[in-house]
């Protein structure tokens, strides 16, 4: 596959490089897991305003497509570059509870799971370049995962959109996968 120059405007979604069957694969996982997930549940629009619909659909399809993204080497690279811009990445990401008060489902729910992984995400971080960040990254990405479905009476698209959100910002996101922050630093990975 080719490797694109990504435009600076997008380096925080995909880096600076990136395979075209990356971005294909990232944007097709985002598209076709948001229709099914509306084609499943169809009542999550239901007696919504076409634009609290439409923002609700564009903020689950960039938790679905983040997911993804974040697991490339462009994109993980890029935030273990720049630390300043990873620490307001993972402060920024209050997508969920936004989700959650635009399609009427429990705002409480989503609250828990956006502290949870916030918190989570920022113990992560603070771990870049010692060997332990995987671990615990893996370790709060369990206990969270399992913990979400004992959530009383959460609808299952909130099921399935807080799982995914958890696992775009506090693994996907928060782990330095490749070891770039490390190789830069001298330590070994």
């Amino acid at each position: 596959m080719k490797q694109l120059r990504i435009p600076p405007f997008l380096h925080d979604v995909f880096g600076e490089r990136e395979h075209s069957g990356a971005i294909l694969a990232i944007l097709l996982f985002g598209g076709l897991l948001t229709g099914c997930l509306y084609g499943m549940y169809p009542e999550i629009t239901d007696n919504l305003p076409v634009w609290r619909s439409a923002l609700a659909s564009l903020l689950i399809f960039d938790i679905f497509s983040g997911c993804i993204a974040n697991f490339t080497v462009s994109t993980s690279n890029f935030y273990a570059a720049r630390k300043k811009n990873r620490i307001v990445f993972i402060a920024i990401h209050v997508h969920i509870v936004l989700v959650a008060a635009l399609v009427n489902t429990s705002i409480w729910h989503s609250i828990a799971v956006w502290a949870f992984t916030i918190l989570g995400a920022f113990i992560v971080n603070a771990l870049i370049g010692k060997r332990s960040q995987r671990f615990v990254a893996g370790l709060l990405l369990s206990a969270g995962l399992g913990c979400i479905p004992l959530l009383p009476d959460i609808q299952p698209f909130m099921l399935i959109v807080c799982q995914l959100f958890m696992l775009k910002v506090l693994f996907s996101f928060a782990v330095d996968h490749y070891g770039y922050a490390n190789n830069r630093t001298g330590v070994p990975s």
